[in-house]
């Protein structure tokens, strides 16, 4: 049994392969890095991360929410395909968007990955179409900044030949609706031209439309979406959309889709879009829930043979860095050698900044849990500080810090305003910090030894970790993790033992 999401924490826009009896996924990382996770399962139920597509990318001075955006993973001739978006400029009530579309290749799902090839700017959400007559095309929105216009201005289709496009760029579909991600199926003799409508939000969904020939014309799916979740509040899988298809061996269709989870009467979304499965089916001609109706289901039945992955150890003791820890926008200056069995973190620039942070961090996948770490630091300066933070962006974060003169605190940054609450003065050696997440609630905590615990603040408002609070574009999701600064510019290093996360 699939038990939705299959991948919870942010991980949205999934693009969805198979190889043989293996299946893969690939989500958007926006400005965090690695770029690219590649998520691998043999039986759809059950997911383990073996790596990242991206992972020498440098987005310095990339907005939150820029970076990379919807990646679209195939595999045909022999190798794998991946096309991603650089998104540099976004923005609400910005009408351009400065964006780079490009193409890598590998022979395997862990590399080595190709030199990016540039295709072209015109927009975001592209995928490559392999055709069976050995023809590929790249399918696209268009993106129209000028006054009066639309700004998804269609969807476009060209021919990619002998690493680059070739002929004319046509217009193969234009809606009065927000239309993105577009992917191309052929199934019975039709080109099915899926897409992703509606914006990211609570109103976001599925549409489809089919053709006879890859240009066209195409004619609509008369039912209106094939998933969403915009007609019912009261659904646990909400802003269900942007999807792509795979086939089992045995013929069984599967749509990996995103969905988020609302918590709270904000109804705020803190593990941001997740990804989910559900199972379809052609009837008459189109695709459909094999569940019936529109709505996402939590709990999809599949019938291939189950393969669980061993458990994921809660505590990382620093032996080596796990995939599963991110960064923002450049490399982190971190060392797991010059003290073994420590991360050590040198401070750089503050939690606002667009370029070099020294933050590493990690998703989080579940609304009730413990993270804690263990920490040395010796602070000489107001402007050097290192701790524990729950992060969505540049922002919107919560930071339990230590700074100078032995002072453990709060620091808040709330939709873009600077706080600090109830700074107190300890003389530890070491510094034990934890944050404890309820759904909406967070409750910072510190201790001396790891064993006797006091708190640090009043319980805060972790909904605010999300998609759905505060102003401007947000896509991404609730991060934990580790953090140093250190504005003067000296490199002060902080400590870490390890970081535990359950």
């Amino acid at each position: 049994m699939i038990c939705n999401p299959v991948i919870p924490g942010f991980h949205p826009d999934p693009s969805f392969v198979r190889v043989g009896d293996d299946y893969y996924i690939a989500n958007s990382t926006f400005e965090w890095l690695p770029g690219v996770p590649i998520h691998h399962s043999r039986d759809l139920a059950h997911w383990r991360l073996i790596g990242h597509a991206l992972p020498g990318l440098n987005l310095r001075g990339i907005a939150d929410s820029g970076g990379v955006w919807a990646p679209s993973l195939s595999y045909a001739d022999g190798q794998f395909w991946l096309i991603y978006t650089n998104l540099r400029t976004c923005g609400m009530g910005r009408p351009f968007k400065d964006i780079q579309i490009f193409l890598t290749t590998a022979p395997d799902i862990l590399g080595p990955w190709s030199e990016p090839v540039f295709l072209n700017s015109i927009g975001f959400d592209p995928s490559l179409f392999h055709d069976d007559d050995g023809r590929k095309w790249l399918v696209n929105m268009i993106w129209d900044f000028r006054k009066d216009h639309a700004r998804f201005a269609g969807i476009v289709l060209q021919e990619f030949k002998n690493g680059k496009l070739i002929g004319p760029m046509t217009n193969i579909l234009a809606k009065n609706v927000l239309t993105e991600g577009p992917n191309i199926y052929k199934h019975d003799g039709w080109y099915y031209l899926m897409l992703a409508e509606g914006g990211t939000g609570w109103n976001h969904g599925i549409s489809m439309a089919r053709a006879k020939s890859i240009t066209g014309p195409y004619e609509l799916d008369p039912q209106p979406s094939v998933i969403t979740a915009r007609d019912d509040a009261t659904l646990k899988l909400q802003k269900a959309g942007h999807g792509e298809l795979v086939q089992t061996p045995a013929g069984d269709w599967y749509l990996a889709h995103l969905a988020s989870r609302p918590v709270g009467k904000e109804r705020r979304c803190i593990l941001g879009r997740e990804t989910c499965i559900q199972k379809v089916e052609w009837r008459d001609g189109w695709l459909r829930l094999a569940a019936g109706g529109t709505r996402p289901q939590v709990e999809v039945p599949v019938s291939l043979p189950e393969h669980p992955w061993p458990a994921e150890p809660v505590r990382d003791e620093f032996e080596s860095l796990s995939p599963h820890w991110s960064w923002l926008r450049t490399p982190v200056d971190m060392s797991l050698q010059e003290r073994p069995g420590w991360l050590r973190l040198r401070g750089r620039e503050s939690l606002h900044s667009l370029f070099e942070q020294s933050l590493i961090a990690r998703r989080l996948q579940s609304l009730q849990c413990t993270v804690e770490t263990c920490m040395e630091f010796s602070p000489t300066h107001f402007t050097q500080m290192a701790g524990l933070v729950c992060y969505y962006d540049t922002r919107t974060h919560f930071y339990l810090r230590v700074t100078h003169g032995g002072k453990l605190g709060i620091v808040l940054t709330d939709d873009g305003r600077y706080d600090e609450l109830g700074d107190i003065e300890v003389n530890w050696p070491r510094y034990f910090l934890r944050a404890e997440i309820d759904h909406e609630r967070l409750q910072f905590s510190a201790s001396p030894d790891g064993r006797s615990w006091q708190t640090v603040g009043p319980v805060l408002d972790a909904s605010k970790l999300s998609d759905d609070y505060g102003q401007g574009l947000h896509f991404t999701g609730a991060f934990v993790g580790l953090c140093a600064q250190d504005l003067g510019g000296t490199r002060q290093p902080a400590d870490f033992d390890y970081f535990e996360l359950k």
